[in-house]
């Protein structure tokens, strides 16, 4: 098996799949044979599928619809690579509305855990990028004077995008420059496993210390779920919260225009208008998330959604 994985994964990367996806698809390989298939019998697959469906309908830790479609797809591919065809059974697409957490409670989880973690979790909150995306960054797409950070290095087919001081708070700034400076990247090298096996032990520590089983829901998407629901909030415009995500197809950012108008069904629109008539009290408004309007008999206004 350990020759046919690598001609797999050999075969994904030569076609362009992210890494991500080439352990992922990996993954499922292995899954299978760990419970009992034999790859080059797709029967054996059948029956292990089969047989995980049952266990999650009774309630017990079997698969999910979604896993099984997505190891299935991955099967697919294994026998496509090996010129071998199967019938592939039905799994059903499973829609569920993501977790969205309060922002106490990201604020919990980032002041509860280590420096390398916290800065992660600022920063996927901040600017709803991937954790893969993040742990591309290099510390030349990052410039603290001008409060800019560019990620040239998206995942998903998503088109690069570009973080100002509108989006950034001296917060995330002052945490990014906190971190050592090991290699070229800014989380130094460490893998997205690492980094969540931390988490996971962060998050459980902190969900019986605060009584709140909700954290144990909170995983590095979800502030990306989060974060883009909330930028939809503040602009209530389609077109720029799929510019922020990265989206090529808009469709992909309806489900946070979904989220947004049931998230906020209580909170009647309005503004809070401010007034600033020097560039430190600009500054200031800026940094709380005002944005410029106009210029009135020399006074600048400032807006920002209740």
């Amino acid at each position: 098996m350990l020759k046919e994985n690598f001609e797999y994964a050999f075969y994904m990367q030569r076609q362009g799949y992210n890494t991500e996806t080439i352990r992922g698809y990996s993954g499922a390989l292995r899954v299978l044979l760990t419970h009992g298939a034999s790859l080059f019998d797709s029967e054996t697959v059948k029956d292990v599928l089969a047989r995980e469906q049952r266990k999650f309908e009774n309630g017990e830790k079997g698969w999910s619809s979604n896993r099984r479609r997505n190891i299935a797809n991955s099967y697919s591919l294994f026998l496509k690579i090996n010129g071998l065809t199967w019938e592939k059974p039905k799994c059903k697409t499973e829609r569920k509305n993501p977790f969205i957490p309060r922002e106490e409670e990201i604020n919990d989880l980032v002041a509860g855990s280590p420096q390398t973690v916290a800065t992660l979790l600022q920063l996927l909150k901040e600017t709803a990028v991937r954790v893969g995306e993040a742990l591309r960054l290099k510390w030349t797409d990052v410039d603290f004077e001008k409060v800019v950070i560019m990620l040239n290095e998206p995942e998903k087919g998503s088109d690069p995008r570009i973080f100002n001081k509108s989006d950034l708070s001296p917060k995330l700034m002052n945490m990014l420059n906190g971190l050592p400076r090991i290699n070229e990247r800014v989380f130094g090298g460490k893998t997205r496993n690492s980094l969540k096996n931390t988490f996971s032990r962060v998050r459980a520590r902190l969900s019986n210390k605060l009584q709140n089983p909700r954290l144990l829901e909170v995983h590095f998407h979800t502030l990306r779920h989060w974060s883009l629901t909330m930028y939809q909030h503040k602009v209530h415009d389609i077109v720029l919260t799929a510019m922020f995500a990265g989206h090529r197809n808009i469709n992909n950012t309806m489900k946070y225009l979904h989220l947004e108008q049931m998230l906020f069904t209580d909170v009647q629109d309005g503004f809070i208008v401010k007034t600033a008539k020097t560039p430190e009290e600009a500054a200031k408004l800026i940094e709380v998330g005002f944005q410029f309007q106009d210029v009135i008999d020399g006074i600048h206004l400032y807006k920002k959604r209740k």
